[in-house]
């Protein structure tokens, strides 16, 4: 039987962010149905190490685009590089034209 926790339907989710786009903690658990559990999500993101697949945790972002995970890249600015290396251009921690590299699953994700 898979395993259904909330932090496998978290890794589900981000693991269809796609290359150059960012999604946030929030639009995480909206989709989940679990609207109020942002910082839930930001758990989930925090032990992604964990999880047997790459999860691009680094596409996960604070509803203002800031990069308030970075902390947990293993270095000051891996979060940003790893960005960057995307195309997503990064200033002062925070995404610069956010809307446009914003995904949001609960739409995206209902797309045929």
């Amino acid at each position: 039987m898979p395993d259904t926790s909330f932090f496998e339907k978290v890794y589900d989710v981000v693991l269809k962010v796609p290359y150059g786009r960012v999604t946030t903690y929030g639009a995480v658990a909206r989709h989940l149905g679990a609207g109020k559990a942002a910082r839930m999500v930001g758990w989930a993101m925090n032990n992604s190490h964990n999880h047997p697949k790459q999860v691009p945790a680094h596409r996960v972002v604070n509803r203002n685009g800031i990069l308030t995970g970075k902390q947990h890249f293993g270095g000051q600015n891996v979060m940003q590089q790893l960005l960057e290396n995307e195309g997503i251009k990064v200033e002062n921690d925070q995404i610069i034209n956010f809307e446009k590299h914003f995904w949001d699953p609960s739409i995206e994700l209902h797309r045929f």
